[in-house]
């Protein structure tokens, strides 16, 4: 039995299909009052559970061998102590759980945003770069992610679980209903804006794709004790991006830019009167996303591909088309 945690989330939907798929009996770990129409109409098994609730997670650790755990709390903006009860204690109780089960692999789902917010042209970044660089204050998300890899690394390195660890980029696809559907809402609007000239590679993964490299880690002996950039489809540029989400909407491309540090600055000082007023809902951009959109580094998967055999099956231009099509269909657009 193969138990996925996150669920109900983008990745997590991606990994139960891509499990049924391969025919893997699949249980996911879902709160009680969740969506889960989608899974149980692939045959998925529900298991009431909380990762912020120890005693939820015995039942549904029962017969299981493979642990896949995409559950964390996501997002540029929020108090920090969600991140702490979501990400990093949860994970510390997934991984008690886990041990305490006897389960055989545990595949902890992190983030290249674990390195931190490195930048620079042309640096490029594998998995021997240190975590943790250049956070700026109030990365939250990114704080959380470094603290819940170290957990699972101290209990690799004391026996506890046979552990592999995947770091996804920015994700999108078919059930994304934050990123992609925000992106769709200011190019129709004509509020987008390409950060910079708009020619930086993006790290840019369709959500199908990041699962099937997850299950490629989970199910190699050899990526025991390893950790996975699974961060790129190939090459697309920020422009690209943008062109191609346009085309598939039918709307005018985005012309208009804005330099990097002018859009950092701005953001920085969005989060400052944010925080200041106690403000629950986001600014309207945050330094993290503009790092994420116009970064100039790049995070290197040369490991998953020739380690793991990882090679994207959905291209960009499948994929993006793929993903706005349901966006118009099932995300408020306007």
């Amino acid at each position: 039995m193969n138990l996925v945690t996150g669920a109900t989330g983008l990745l997590g939907s991606h990994l139960c299909e891509q499990l049924i798929k391969r025919g893997r009996p699949v249980r996911a770990l879902a709160r009680r009052g969740a969506d889960t129409a989608f899974l149980q109409s692939l045959g998925v098994e529900i298991a009431a559970g909380d990762i912020t609730d120890p005693a939820s997670l015995q039942a549904a650790m029962a017969s299981v061998k493979t642990v896949y755990h995409a559950a964390a709390r996501v997002g540029d903006w929020g108090p920090w102590a969600e991140f702490v009860a979501i990400t990093i204690t949860g994970t510390a109780n997934m991984l008690r759980a886990t041990r305490a089960a006897g389960v055989q692999r545990f595949l902890h789902i992190s983030s290249i945003s674990a390195y931190g917010h490195p930048d620079g042209q042309s640096l490029v970044l594998d998995e021997t770069a240190a975590l943790g660089q250049c956070l700026h204050r109030w990365s939250y998300y990114s704080r959380a992610k470094v603290e819940a890899e170290k957990l699972v690394w101290a209990a690799h390195e004391r026996g506890d679980l046979a552990i592999t660890v995947c770091r996804p980029s920015w994700l999108y696809g078919p059930r994304d209903r934050a990123s992609m559907p925000r992106l769709l809402r200011a190019i129709l609007t004509g509020k987008a804006k390409i950060i910079g000239p708009g020619d930086n590679r993006l790290n840019l993964t369709h959500a199908a794709n990041e699962a099937e490299g997850c299950i490629l880690a989970a199910e190699h002996a050899g990526a025991v004790g390893q950790a996975y950039n699974l961060s790129n489809d190939g090459v697309i540029t920020q422009q690209e991006y943008f062109d191609r989400m346009a085309d598939a909407l039918g709307a005018a491309r985005v012309k208009r830019h804005v330099p990097y540090r002018v859009a950092k600055s701005a953001a920085l000082l969005m989060e400052v009167a944010g925080h200041a007023l106690h403000r629950r809902q986001p600014p309207l951009v945050t330094r993290y996303a503009v790092w994420l959109m116009g970064r100039r580094c790049f995070f290197s998967c040369e490991k998953a591909r020739q380690q793991l055999g990882w090679q994207p099956t959905i291209s960009y231009e499948q994929g993006i088309a793929q993903a706005v099509a349901w966006c118009k269909k099932n995300a408020p657009l306007t």
